[in-house]
């Protein structure tokens, strides 16, 4: 699968993108329904992955959790900004183009970093990826006019000062009111600090979030031998109106006000697990974003019919991405099916 919608003109712009794409629904279907608008706070950077038999020099890809959560969601036709910090350098420029092929707007402010951030991979024998960072932490601060979703996740949501503008930005959007707000901790424990300072900041953020999405690893973290189901409840009890665990090849677990629910992991031939959590993420806020389910997450309505298909959709474009190298998030053809990741013999 190519990183570029097949069809997709690369010389197009976002605009046009966005107006091709956003008559695909939840499912990926055709619709007329115009979707929601995304703002995503955090880091965008550099992944350095290690070289292999196509590339033994080894690879520089778009990367970011925060930022692939922004591509996530323009490739599937949301009008998409991301706030985050890059430099007018070579890495920079690389993140600049990835941006652009995919409809994602930067913020104002963006690019006057000293640097572009990098986070150098190591992947074991099952592809998983662990990192070292060189990153700034400061981010420009956004508008909120016209936001529909506002997102964040990773080190930018606690590492301060970037941290700081997520908080105030959070803050504003639950005052306001009308914005459906997301978070995933996505905990990266060597670079953000002690367990109890993190824990604090993912709690406060998690306190103003509709949705929480976290995985297997970030609930083991901040709450060693909590089980899973106490670990979604406790986010519930803080606030959120969706709670998700990602647990791997064992798909995820999720917890609404009314009841816990599970979604299976699609069976696939694994490449490597960079950015799954964030396509997980991308998708799972398409999913919900639609106006009468945004409606009922952000009014606390009692209401969950959504959910299962959501979950569904957030595990399938999770599926589609673990499935080719890097963080390469399906296109609404990819999450429809009609271009299926290829799947375990």
């Amino acid at each position: 699968m190519n990183q570029r919608e097949p069809s997709t003109d690369s010389t197009a712009s976002s605009s046009e993108h966005h107006d091709r794409s956003e008559r695909h629904d939840s499912a990926g279907h055709l619709t007329s329904t115009h979707l929601a608008s995304a703002l995503v706070l955090g880091e965008a950077l550099i992944d350095l992955l290690p070289g292999d038999a196509g590339s033994p020099e080894g690879r520089a890809l778009p990367g970011g959790s925060p930022m692939n959560v922004a591509v996530g969601l323009a490739r599937l036709g949301h009008p998409s900004q991301l706030a985050a910090r890059l430099a007018d350098d070579q890495l920079g420029r690389l993140v600049l183009t990835h941006l652009k092929e995919s409809g994602v707007a930067l913020v104002e402010g963006a690019l006057d970093g000293e640097r572009t951030s990098t986070a150098k991979a190591t992947l074991d024998a099952q592809g998983s990826a662990s990192y070292e960072f060189d990153l700034d932490f400061s981010l420009p601060t956004p508008h909120l006019d016209g936001v529909d979703v506002l997102h964040t996740g990773s080190i930018g949501a606690v590492v301060d000062p970037g941290g700081a503008v997520v908080r105030a930005s959070f803050a504003e959007a639950r005052a306001r009111g009308g914005i459906l707000t997301s978070y995933d901790p996505n905990v990266r424990a060597a670079i953000m600090g002690d367990r109890d300072s993190v824990r604090e900041r993912v709690e406060a953020l998690a306190s103003l979030s509709h949705v929480v999405k976290l995985s297997d690893e970030d609930a083991e973290w901040l709450y060693p031998g909590v089980s899973p189901s106490e670990v979604l409840r406790r986010f519930t009890t803080l606030g959120a109106r969706l709670a998700v665990m990602t647990r791997g090849s064992e798909g995820a677990l999720a917890r609404t006000s009314r009841r816990e629910l599970t979604a299976e992991a699609p069976p696939v031939r694994v490449v490597d697990t960079v950015g799954a959590g964030d396509a997980f993420m991308s998708g799972l806020l398409h999913a919900v974003s639609a106006a009468s389910t945004r409606h009922a997450l952000v009014e606390g309505l009692d209401e969950d019919a959504w959910a299962d298909a959501a979950l569904a959709t957030a595990a399938r474009s999770a599926a589609v991405t673990v499935a080719r190298a890097g963080a390469n998030p399906p296109w609404p053809r990819e999450l429809a099916g009609e271009e299926p990741a290829p799947r375990l013999d």
